[in-house]
């Protein structure tokens, strides 16, 4: 029996079609300020309350019964057996973004990781010193020179972008294992996402739980940590977005609750 994902996928295309569509832009003088762009704040609330409910009473308690029961090996394990099921998704980015090296090491990881490391559950690949390769599409459109676009948030999936939103509704479509003729289950990318992503809920669980439960506003403060930390990896220059930089974990209306 296969797990209905698409009715997911769908709800997220939704939201990503729904900021592009506005066709809303964020003049010059706002981004060089820093100033956040989120013209769908209202909608973005709404979806971030049913993240929230849906990590407070489902995939919180998992993750933490997970990795309460699952050994931290094999924990490691199940999260290398996702990592190399993107290599050959990531390689395909990386050479749309005019990298040959990066592709070439992304198969190469995903080669040896499968041969040697148990079908990816190992990682030989860094025992030979081969570099880690962390790309998508979304990278792919900032390289072309698409902006980022609006702030959203994503039903399950949680803070985006319109770009990096387009990014991961793109890489779930194209990632060659999703087309392997003798894929051993269907969807198993996707499955060994979730696991990932159960693994990382539940070890990094007080940071988590921090800033959805902990902030005076967990909304501003998901969507300030992830710009922040997005632009980071996209190579952006800090100081174009001096609104938005600063302490990633500190409550951006600390100082409004001690007056």
């Amino acid at each position: 029996m296969t797990f209905p994902l698409r009715p997911f996928v769908l709800m997220a295309l939704v939201t990503v079609t729904s900021a592009l569509a506005g066709c809303a832009t964020q003049d010059s003088v706002s981004r060089n300020s820093g100033e956040v762009f989120d013209p769908y704040e209202n909608t973005n609330r709404s979806i971030h309350n049913f993240n929230r409910g849906v990590d407070r009473f489902a995939f919180r308690p998992a993750a933490k019964g997970y990795v309460a029961i699952v050994p931290p090996d094999m924990v490691r394990s199940f999260n290398n057996f996702a990592e190399n099921l993107s290599m050959p998704g990531q390689a395909v980015n990386a050479l749309l973004q005019g990298n040959l090296k990066e592709s070439g090491i992304a198969m190469s990881r995903f080669v040896v990781n499968t041969i040697f490391g148990i079908g990816g559950l190992g990682d030989p690949a860094s025992d030979f010193n081969m570099p880690r390769v962390d790309t998508n599409f979304g990278e792919t459109l900032h390289v072309w020179g698409v902006g980022e676009g609006a702030y959203v948030e994503l039903p399950f999936f949680g803070p985006s972008t319109a770009r990096d939103g387009t990014g991961i509704l793109v890489d779930f479509f194209t990632n060659p294992i999703s087309y392997a003729r003798h894929n051993p289950a269907d969807n198993i990318g996707v499955y060994a996402e979730v696991v990932r992503r159960l693994g990382d809920r539940g070890t990094y669980s007080d940071t988590i739980d921090s800033i959805l439960y902990e902030s005076a506003d967990s909304y501003a403060q998901a969507r300030l940590i992830y710009l922040q930390n997005r632009r980071f990896e996209l190579g952006g220059d800090q100081s174009e977005y001096e609104g938005v930089y600063g302490d990633p974990y500190s409550d951006p209306y600390e100082d409004i609750y001690a007056e």
